[in-house]
């Protein structure tokens, strides 16, 4: 019963991100001549020259590279994505020619900034089902399947495509650049869905005083937990223990403060936790 939630949860995941991922297209980008990435921003440039529905053609330029793509996808992702792309379709072609949604603003900041976020939520949720929106994600497979190429610098090389023929297509290089913000926003938004935002920061902590002791004195005050990590210096002449922390933001000041008091001269790297599993301290 357990994997019938989950697929349940999965394909409710799916259809909100086709909607939601519909709603920005049809309310607020393609009325402003504003292009997102891959085959959505495809088909809002074709539509302004063919003048065919926007789901239509995102069917038309999804359907052959499906069908040339399925090798390179997984049956269970592929069934996915297929019922995903006709339901972007529907919900497309749903609100722009059935219902007549008018635009939700016509000035392109707003559209810019309100398409981006809404964009990338739907595909945020759909992404998080298990599934994809089709078209550029597929073509980057079998590109870099087939090359030396990475699929993210495939992605980006067709992104940019669409930009360039979308200021080609409207005459605008200013519509390109306010694509161009889209695509950023939307990838945003697509991370923060799919990771979260961390409230965590990874902490690496080096001295050439006792360790030991400056992790019991992190744990008495912070009431964290850690972990040291023995090792060398490049020159295996020298032991060089790291202390390895995660810690919430709201203590990073802290933490510093302590540490500095302990050893003027530590070394201590902050990076971002860009996604944490699991509940314990390490």
């Amino acid at each position: 019963m357990k994997p019938f939630k989950t697929e349940l949860l999965n394909y409710s995941f799916i259809i909100s991100g086709s909607l939601v991922m519909a709603l920005g297209v049809v309310g607020f980008l393609s009325p402003n001549h504003i292009a997102t990435g891959g085959t959505a921003g495809l088909a809002i440039v074709l539509h302004h020259v063919i003048n065919l529905p926007i789901g239509i053609l995102m069917a038309l330029v999804n359907i052959p590279l499906l069908l040339i793509g399925l090798k390179y996808l997984g049956k269970k992702f592929a069934i996915k994505t297929i019922i995903c792309i006709g339901f972007i379709v529907l919900f497309v072609d749903a609100l722009s020619q059935w219902i007549h949604l008018q635009s939700l603003s016509s000035n392109l900041m707003l559209a810019t900034l309100y398409g981006g976020v809404t964009v990338g939520t739907g595909l945020g949720l759909i992404f998080k089902g298990g599934a994809s929106a089709g078209g550029g994600t597929i073509l980057a497979k079998i590109i870099s399947a087939n090359t030396h190429m990475k699929t993210s610098t495939v992605i980006l090389i067709l992104d940019a495509l669409v930009v360039a023929s979308a200021g080609f297509v409207f005459h605008s290089i200013e519509l390109a650049l306010w694509s161009l913000i889209s695509i950023y926003v939307g990838s945003k938004l697509i991370d923060l869905i799919l990771v979260g935002a961390s409230n965590q920061k990874i902490v690496h902590i080096s001295s050439i005083k006792n360790l030991n002791e400056l992790s019991l004195i992190i744990s008495e005050n912070l009431g964290i937990s850690g972990t040291i990590i023995k090792g060398n210096d490049l020159g295996n002449t020298e032991y060089k223990d790291i202390i390895f922390i995660m810690i919430d933001k709201n203590k990073l000041n802290p933490l510093k403060q302590l540490v500095l008091q302990y050893d003027e001269n530590v070394k201590m790297i902050v990076m971002e936790a860009a996604e944490v599993l699991g509940k314990d301290n390490y």
